[in-house]
């Protein structure tokens, strides 16, 4: 077992690979009462072409991988969630674009949550009568997404920005993709992904790491894995452009809503990523936050409400951008935004903003040192994409308001910004 010191934030985290391929890791908080454990795949709605090492090329419908999670939580013997309420503990699972995560959270015998979070996860239970089941009920929350002007905006936005790349799919699918998926289609992308070379158990809380890893080394130790060779994704080669400038969806809104979009050209990896995507965060915590001068300018001007905000998604293979929210005025939240943007491209940020901001992360970065919840979800999710979130610190302590507005400048291209819009059936489009 491995211990990696980081003193600057004053953090031990033990880690093992194990022989079967599961890389576990435990991060010891002394005097917290709650346990959190995260058990999770690097496998999201975007693999949908892949090729095992040694195996012929798959192609899978869209939408499968977030069919698997639902189907993880069937056994033949009961409900999953049920065995952890009766040890105490709180039990979910997400799919993103790019991992799955099984969790729970618990403050007495975590040892058996421990356990059962390993034992269901790696027990898949898929028979053809329990995926046609399946079927309807995912199909309904499908449905009532296309309802949610929220949702329709977001995903509206990415599908104008991206032609290609997976990334612009709706994380569930759609009936027709679903409606394709079989149980046979189930067990393959299981085998693929949810093989422990491609898997990770995160534990963080009031936990001995020795007694963790001893009670995860007897756990697989009883479990027989194949071999596993290395996963090849697919993507397609994205065009640089936009694949439309505009897109409009009439739903039964109250208010409009609007969301700007800027995609980038992703090249970066690893610690580089990680630069960048902070970078990134103080960029649009300067210029689109409640306590930025643009924020208070549209919200007093009633162009924005409370629900502005803005966010930044990075990953190896894909980066953008989103800004926006509630508005009465669609078309002029996009001009003022332009305007806005296009006058901190020419001065750029100032040494006083960036250092507000700096320090701000900082402090918001403590605090969710504090959080085991936020501790374990966003560690693999750093992990799976070549980065350290321990070394989050680090960045921001050597970060240079030059560096930052370099990067603002790079990624603020107008031709590749979309804009998604989400009004009322009575508003005209024309």
């Amino acid at each position: 077992m491995q211990v990696k010191h980081y003193d600057l934030i004053q953090e031990k985290l033990y880690v093992e690979t194990l022989a079967n391929g599961l890389t576990v890791y435990v991060l010891p908080k002394k005097g917290f009462q709650k346990t959190y454990a995260t058990f999770a795949t690097r496998y999201g709605s975007i693999d949908r072409d892949f090729q095992v090492e040694g195996k012929e090329r798959v192609q899978v419908p869209d939408g499968i991988a977030h069919f698997l999670e639902h189907k993880m939580f069937e056994e033949p013997k009961g409900d999953v969630f049920a065995q952890f309420a009766s040890q105490g503990a709180s039990a979910n699972a997400f799919t993103s674009f790019d991992r799955t995560v099984y969790l729970f959270s618990s403050t007495n015998e975590v040892f058996s949550n421990i356990e059962t979070l390993l034992n269901f996860v790696q027990n898949p239970y898929f028979t053809d009568e329990n995926v046609e089941k399946e079927k309807g009920i995912i199909g309904q929350e499908i449905n009532m997404y296309q309802d949610n002007p929220d949702w329709r905006v977001y995903f509206g936005l990415i599908g104008a920005m991206y032609q290609k790349h997976p990334v612009y799919i709706d994380i569930a699918g759609t009936i027709p993709s679903i409606t394709a998926i079989t149980k046979e289609m189930l067990y393959e992308c299981y085998r693929t992904f949810y093989h422990p070379t491609n898997m990770a158990l995160f534990v963080v809380g009031a936990v001995d790491p020795e007694e963790v890893m001893l009670l995860v080394r007897d756990n697989q130790n009883k479990k027989t894995f194949g071999e596993q060779g290395k996963i090849a994704r697919f993507y397609p080669d994205e065009p640089l452009d936009v694949r439309e400038k505009m897109r409009k969806t009439k739903l039964p809104v109250s208010m409009p809503k609007c969301l700007i979009g800027f995609k980038e050209n992703q090249t970066a990896k690893g610690r580089e990523l990680h630069i960048k995507d902070i970078q990134m965060r103080i960029v649009m915590d300067v210029l689109f936050s409640s306590s930025s001068d643009l924020y208070q300018k549209l919200y007093e001007e009633k162009i924005i409400t409370d629900q502005f905000g803005s966010e930044y998604r990075s990953h190896p293979d894909y980066a953008f951008s989103i800004i926006g929210g509630d508005t009465p005025d669609a078309d002029l939240l996009v001009k003022r935004l332009k305007e806005e943007i296009e006058s901190v491209l020419r001065e750029g940020i100032r040494e006083a903003d960036f250092e507000r901001s700096r320090r701000k992360k900082i402090g918001g970065y403590l605090r969710m040192l504090n959080a085991p919840e936020s501790i374990a979800n966003q560690f693999t999710d750093y992990a799976f994409k070549g980065m350290d979130f321990f070394d989050t610190l680090t960045i921001y302590e050597e970060l240079q308001l030059e560096q930052v507005n370099a990067c603002m400048r790079a990624h603020f291209d107008w031709d590749q910004m979309a804009i998604s819009i989400v009004e009322s059936e009575a508003v005209s489009t024309s």
